[in-house]
């Protein structure tokens, strides 16, 4: 089958939409299939065509106070060009920003089955825009373009259970598959990590043996809710001096500055260790540099990086939301917090389990997460491409 998948964001950006794509395009060429990606040129603001990857990378500008991310026009004849000579049988749109758009408008002028994935919920994000002002109006409009999305696609993928019911409010009637992101769970098994550089990046931090070492990892932003972490691990350093606590944060964002500020206040800038960004190949190290892998954000579509600490055997410590009710299972697969307390305990609890107990979790979870191996989620993404083609049959 001949696919053109469309991302405004694609590695070496770091983040779920960018992770998933590349997921996307790979395993659908182990498979045997003709794909051609369509993206936002990160390094030059200059069209660039790589026939040997088939990849088309769109002229981009950065946008600054969109986390370094960069946009495009919503059409360029260049690519387009290619795209009707490749003449796709399926075109998949991964983000709904400038190559989002251009996707749309190739499908229609193509007349050419359109499968959008709705990765991110996007009234989460609207504060960046209206800094406050008119946000009410904003997310309005956002959840009524959600429903226009649905509407026009002819297949139309929710990544959760949690992310569907949310359209479903929105107003959404069109049929939404859910189809969680697959994962390449081998990428972050211990048996695949280089020791020597592991144990390298051990010493650059300081770690040791006897550390209890918490990881914060993703974009440094507002709804990634890392104050309310920061504040949860003082409180438990405080409350258990006597236990050697490390914290790691890795990632960059507009929130960086305030992150650190936080760190100080908390009293805990001589534990903690602001990492920045690395690069994708680099993150399966951080999870197994970790204790505990933990996040406060509520604002996930499906949690990717749970799924990919516990592919790691970090152990999982997340604030509740029920978009990881299927995956995490409290005190079986990791561990769910609903306030500081909770955090607290739980956190004392997972540091006193001994290594029986760690390793039941562990198994627990690699059991769990086998239901999003990559595998897995090329049957799924086939069943639906099959349908949208059947549509236009």
């Amino acid at each position: 089958m001949k696919i053109a998948i469309f991302s405004d964001t694609y590695p070496p950006q770091i983040n779920g939409v960018a992770t998933s794509t590349y997921n996307l395009v790979k395993i659908l060429k182990i498979h045997g299939h003709n794909v051609l990606l369509v993206t936002i040129n990160t390094q030059e603001a200059k069209f660039e065509y790589d026939e040997k990857e088939n990849i088309i990378k769109i002229p981009g500008f950065e946008l600054k106070k969109f986390y370094g991310y960069r946009g495009a026009w919503i059409y360029n004849s260049k690519a387009f060009k290619i795209i009707k000579d490749f003449k796709p049988d399926i075109i998949h749109n991964q983000h709904d920003a400038p190559i989002g758009q251009f996707s749309r408008i190739v499908a229609s002028k193509l007349n050419v089955p359109f499968v959008h994935t709705y990765h991110t919920t996007y009234e989460d994000y609207t504060y960046i825009v209206t800094h406050g002002f008119f946000d009410r109006i904003a997310k309005k409009t956002i959840r009524a373009y959600s429903v226009y999305l649905s509407n026009f696609s002819t297949e139309f993928i929710a990544p959760s259970l949690k992310t569907k019911e949310m359209l479903r409010s929105y107003g959404s009637d069109n049929y939404i598959n859910v189809v969680p992101t697959g994962i390449d769970f081998s990428l972050f098994d211990y048996k695949n990590i280089d020791k020597s550089k592991l144990n390298n990046l051990k010493k650059q931090y300081n770690l040791n043996d006897n550390d209890f070492v918490f990881l914060l990892l993703g974009r440094l932003a507002k709804e990634k809710n890392m104050e309310e972490s920061i504040k949860d691990i003082a409180l438990f350093k405080n409350k258990y001096p006597s236990i050697s606590v490390k914290l790691l944060i890795v990632g960059k964002g507009p929130n960086e500055m305030h992150l650190k500020s936080l760190v100080k206040e908390n009293n805990i800038s001589k534990i903690t260790t602001f990492v920045g960004p690395v690069d994708a190949n680099e993150v399966p190290y951080y999870y197994h540099l970790a204790s505990v892998y933990t996040s406060a954000s509520l604002t996930e579509t499906q949690g990717l990086t749970f799924m990919e600490a516990m592919a790691s055997s970090a152990i999982v410590l997340a604030r509740y939301d029920d978009n990881l009710a299927g995956t995490i299972e409290d005190g079986g697969s990791g561990f769910f917090f609903f306030d500081e307390d909770s955090f607290v305990n739980k956190a004392y609890y997972i540091y006193n389990l001994d290594q029986k107990g760690l390793n039941k979790i562990r198994e627990n979870a690699l059991k769990i997460i086998s239901q999003y191996s990559i595998e897995t989620f090329y049957k799924n993404i086939m069943e639906v491409y099959y349908r949208g083609r059947k549509a236009y049959w």
